[in-house]
């Protein structure tokens, strides 16, 4: 288990390194291993935009972006609704350490991608599908 005074030196170290630079971010975080990048990405260090970027390497419109970094990244266990498409919301959630999206009406999920891919894959979908 890694010691959160160790993580939080860490993170400050990153965020110095990478100087609010997202791809530059991930770079780096590519470089921890893996029980140190997990535990980074599910704490209080990264906002859940940070995640988001990790995993997706994109950047998303304003508003999902200003939703993301609102929240802490430990906030994405429980998922975070981060847009809206005609009455249903997509939520962005981390399970397992991968990251999953979904199309939800608020009871029941419509569709369910996770994996690097997902937010694409959703993407796709709501512009397909619904």
């Amino acid at each position: 288990m890694v010691d959160y005074t160790e993580l939080a030196e860490l993170a400050e170290n990153l965020f110095e390194a990478s100087d609010d630079d997202d791809e530059l971010l991930a770079k780096i975080l590519d470089t921890l291993d893996e029980e140190t990048k997990r535990a980074l990405l599910s704490s209080d260090l990264l906002n859940a935009y940070q995640v988001f970027y990790y995993f997706f390497r994109e950047t998303p419109d304003e508003l999902t972006m200003e939703r993301l970094q609102l929240h802490a990244a430990s906030d994405l266990a429980r998922g975070l609704v981060i847009d809206e498409v005609d009455l249903y919301d997509v939520v962005f959630l981390m399970e397992g350490g991968e990251p999953v999206v979904l199309l939800t009406d608020g009871e029941k999920a419509l569709a369910r991608f996770s994996g690097t891919g997902s937010y694409g894959e959703l993407a796709r979908y709501i512009e397909e599908d619904l």
